[in-house]
């Protein structure tokens, strides 16, 4: 079995979260957030000048020639109501400019389409990037980071809100850039066909914006609440359907049916509201600029009778206030998308501001070639969180290379946390780890592990192929390697009938029985031929035969190379070297199977309740 005092997951939320404030203390700082979060894009889009360059020059081609169309049907308009030519040169003018029309509509549409490819090229292509960087990122943080968090909300970073950052760069800001050229360039014609007119639209402008301004951030603080609210219903349909034969087999269905319901009725209220702020934003925002636009052209209309203005400039204002109206209409709906955006950029944010609390030093230090496995813990002290009780106390260990070493004794000890620190996925509070004499801090991260092989008790595997999970760890490693790893781990019995390392093990090894699992997961460790090879519970799983076997072959892959290994079953450590009996986080007893057994002490009162079939 497994320390589960051990395990991070294990401990309260609010409790974890103290343990690492480099690590924990950006997840909710959001609400300090606003429109800035988006400069986080900036380094992708300066990767792709030449798309965005080529997508201003059609969008501003794109502006004029749609700023070009009401002056052409306000000309056509006079010509028609102006008394100066004959019929056939008024049939001329507005033919000639009709036909304009028509061929400024067709190249408009090519230019359009043009620019939505470009465009939506872009935004899947930053997209794609920001997804790459983010998961790299999310695979360099530590497993305290990952223990905050539950399984749909890291997904969630890496789905819905990259996806709301893909729509805002591959058509809301296309849009938004095109709807608010086109409104400044017709504001910009109001005020050549009738400047009074124009001025009183621009005085109109901030009094309409205030509110839109004070709303839109409502809106991006109510994205943000629904991006958590879905990543949380995410969580709890993740964690079910992750674990459906352990809800199947205790009646959990209707449980977890009535939890995910419970979150995603929870996202539903969110975006409610999100969506009520946000068509609260449409109506003040259209209310307020259509009635002063209606005004002003009611204006229009009597200068019209008046000889200020005539039928044609009164044609064109129309179609110009038209495209000022509907193009600050539509900005209202666009600055709620960017909101929405902004939010998810938030919570990407967060995550590129989380610095990783395992990382390699400046320079770092190389370890020996070959490395020999001397492993040594010197006065070691470290706990999961700051509150609670120090999971290893003033800890000591000295491993000599090649040396088979047991740690044993009751759950809870700090057997696992011994492992956790070997394979460097935290760094202790106090005292260090040596590999060789070289400080774990003092050593690149990956060159650390991969002086390590580690077979865990849970026996995790990927989705994929005998080959694929037994070969993770080993670059480059023959097939005939690894057949020898499966052998050696008494696995290719089985794989040998299922097709040999092609053998698919169905989704995170569920084909196979907890047994033959664990005996990949060995495989794989024995495959990389590391120096040190960590075992935890190699064999916990492994029937009384099939356990003797593997115990054979791992004293044999032991031999010339340091092994350290956790084992509840005593049986399987009684050859070793050394074994060491751990309580409360420290070594209470240091001897062999005989002479442990003889002194009487803790180690003895574990084997005789073992032995004895307690």
């Amino acid at each position: 079995m497994t320390d589960t005092t051990d395990t991070l997951v294990d401990a309260p939320a609010h409790d974890r979260r103290a343990a690492a404030p480099d690590e924990y203390g950006d997840l909710n700082r959001s609400e300090g957030r606003s429109l800035r979060s988006l400069a986080m894009l900036w380094p992708y889009v300066r990767q792709h000048p030449l798309t965005v360059i080529v997508a201003l020059i059609f969008l501003l081609l794109g502006t004029a020639l749609t700023l070009f169309i009401p002056l052409l049907l306000g000309d056509a308009v006079d010509a028609g109501l102006g008394g100066s030519v004959d019929d056939a040169q008024l049939l001329q003018v507005i033919d000639g400019n009709f036909f304009l029309v028509f061929l400024a509509v067709v190249i408009l549409g090519f230019i359009g389409a043009t620019r939505f490819y470009l465009i939506s090229r872009f935004g899947q292509r930053i997209a794609a990037d920001l997804r790459r960087d983010l998961y790299g990122h999310m695979l360099s943080l530590s497993p305290r980071w990952h223990g905050h968090m539950r399984s749909g909300e890291a997904v969630s970073r890496l789905t819905a809100d990259i996806t709301l950052i893909e729509t805002f760069l591959g058509s809301s800001t296309s849009f938004g850039l095109r709807t608010l050229i086109n409104t400044i360039g017709a504001l910009g014609m109001i005020f050549l066909i009738n400047w009074k007119l124009g001025g009183g639209l621009l005085l109109v402008i901030p009094v309409v914006m205030v509110p839109v301004l004070v709303i839109g951030r409502w809106v991006r603080k109510l994205s943000n609440e629904t991006q958590t609210r879905l990543a949380n219903a995410g969580g709890e349909a993740a964690e079910a359907l992750d674990s459906i034969e352990l809800v199947q087999a205790y009646n959990r269905e209707s449980k977890s049916r009535a939890r995910f319901t419970e979150a995603s009725e929870a996202t539903f209220s969110a975006a409610m509201r999100r969506i009520g702020a946000e068509a609260g934003m449409t109506v003040v925002f259209t209310s307020l600029l259509t009635g002063s636009i209606v005004g002003l052209l009611w204006l229009g209309a009597r200068w019209v009778t008046t000889g200020l203005m005539t039928g044609g400039e009164l044609s064109s204002l129309v179609l110009y206030s038209v495209f000022a109206s509907s193009g600050f209409i539509s900005m209202a709906e666009i600055y709620g998308q960017i909101m929405r955006a902004a939010g998810a950029a938030d919570r990407a944010t967060e995550v590129f501001d989380t610095k990783p609390e395992i990382a390699a030093p400046e320079t770092p230090q190389n370890l020996p070639s070959p490395v020999t496995g001397a492993l040594r813990f010197e006065n070691v002290t470290f706990a999961y969180d700051t509150h609670e009780r120090p999971a290893l106390q003033d800890f000591n260990l000295d491993i000599a290379p090649g040396e088979f070493v047991a740690l044993v004794g009751p759950s809870g000890g700090g057997k696992s946390t011994v492992f956790r620190l070997a394979l460097r996925l935290f760094d202790p509070a106090a005292g260090a780890v040596r590999l060789d004499g070289v400080a774990a801090p003092q050593a690149d991260p990956h060159e650390w592990r991969g002086q390590f092989a580690y077979a865990a008790q849970d026996a995790t595997l990927f989705t994929g192929t005998a080959r694929d999970n037994i070969a993770i760890g080993a670059d480059r490693v023959t097939d005939a390697a690894l057949r020898q790893a499966a052998e050696s781990a008494e696995a290719w019995s089985f794989l040998e009938e299922r097709g040999g390392l092609d053998a698919e093990l169905g989704t995170k090894g569920r084909a196979l029985s907890g047994g033959q699992r664990q005996r990949i997961a060995l495989a794989r460790a024995l495959a990389r031929n590391a120096p040190v090879l960590l075992l935890d519970e190699a064999t916990s799983a492994l029937d009384s035969e099939s356990e003797a076997l593997v115990r054979q072959a791992l004293e044999a892959a032991a031999k010339g190379r340091t092994t350290l290994a956790i084992a509840h079953r005593l049986s399987t450590v009684r050859q070793a070297d050394r074994i060491i009996v751990m309580d409360g986080g420290r070594v209470v007893e240091t001897g062999t199977h005989d002479t442990l057994v003889a002194r009487g002490g803790l180690y003895a009162r574990l084997a005789e309740m073992q032995f004895a079939g307690v």
